[in-house]
């Protein structure tokens, strides 16, 4: 059983985002499980308890996954036959209030949902089998558990050229495991106010910067004895990412001297630039050369904390 938490069809997108923080929705809960690539519980937890008082702009795919999703609902309608309807409105679980939905289109007449989602060429691998990638059954389990329904569809459009849907079945055991994470998840880390294990996040990044912006000269700590192992993972992990940068740059560079002067080259299903790119810079050495007075007006004050690690020679 469920009720409306909230309508969204005259919401403002700060008013949405907002709406956001009072539970758990689907596209949380893959992240929540671990199963998530581009999203992490941390990243969640952020999203969760840091005060909105303003919309980011959106990234590309974003922009076009909404408005796409009502042309991937329409040919959904078309090669299905079933008839769709928007909701507007967020759903809420009685059983389990830290739970939302926000569904893309519900099926006329049926106890079932359809999820609506494109992804770009390079995504396309992820649909080549039967399986449904975890993340998004995750997400539609999810939807499942608030609703109640028994089904749920799941209509991709790839890279904007190719078609299919997907049926996917009520799995109670699976559900049971969702709610268990996420009710974990909302109780002990976003109710307490206690953030999940730290990762390699910008969001993390970003907590830490704001949490210890000023160091304190006189403080000095010795950290637990596993970080000597740590930190040997560390300059090992950033030898590795050297020498595949290296690597790389290899591979750049003879594409570079295949290409010669041409702007723009193909190689089967790939399309390469390499422009002439024209910008003016301020040459601020020369500028405080020539006018030490006005460079000293505008100087702005910046500090931030460097992190480095080097090893200490007895």
């Amino acid at each position: 059983m469920y009720k409306t938490l909230a309508k969204t069809k005259l919401m403002t997108e700060l008013e949405w985002l907002k709406s956001r923080q009072q539970g758990i929705g689907g596209s949380d809960a893959g992240a929540i499980l671990g199963v998530n690539k581009w999203r992490t519980p941390f990243q969640v937890y952020i999203d969760k308890t840091q005060e909105i008082i303003e919309t980011n702009e959106s990234s590309e795919a974003a922009y076009w996954g909404n408005q796409l999703e009502d042309v991937v609902a329409k040919e959904f309608f078309k090669r299905r036959g079933k008839k769709v309807r928007r909701r507007n409105a967020i759903l809420q679980s009685i059983e389990y209030p830290f739970m939302t939905a926000n569904l893309d289109r519900e099926i006329v007449g049926e106890n079932a949902l359809l999820e609506c989602k494109t992804v770009n060429v390079f995504g396309a691998k992820d649909w080549d089998s039967d399986e449904i990638p975890a993340s998004y059954l995750v997400q539609v389990m999810h939807y499942l558990a608030v609703t109640g329904y028994g089904k749920a569809y799941i209509a991709v459009l790839i890279g904007g050229q190719h078609f299919i849907y997907k049926e996917v079945d009520r799995d109670e055991a699976l559900i049971k495991m969702i709610i268990k994470a996420e009710k974990d998840f909302w109780e002990n880390n976003v109710v307490k106010k206690s953030p999940p294990a730290l990762d390699g996040s910008s969001a993390a990044e970003k907590y830490l910067k704001e949490k210890y912006k000023d160091s304190n000269p006189e403080l000095i700590v010795d950290l637990k004895s596993e970080y000597k192992d740590k930190i040997k993972d560390y300059f090992e992990l950033k030898n590795t990412i050297k020498e595949l940068d290296g690597q790389a740059k290899e591979i750049e560079n003879n594409i570079k001297l295949e290409m010669g002067e041409a702007e723009k080259g193909y190689a089967l299903d790939y399309e390469i630039d390499w422009k002439t790119i024209t910008s003016n810079k301020f040459n601020s050495k020369e500028f405080k050369k020539d006018h030490p007075e006005f460079f000293k007006q505008y100087l702005n004050t910046n500090s931030y904390r460097k992190f480095s690690i080097k090893e200490v020679k007895e």
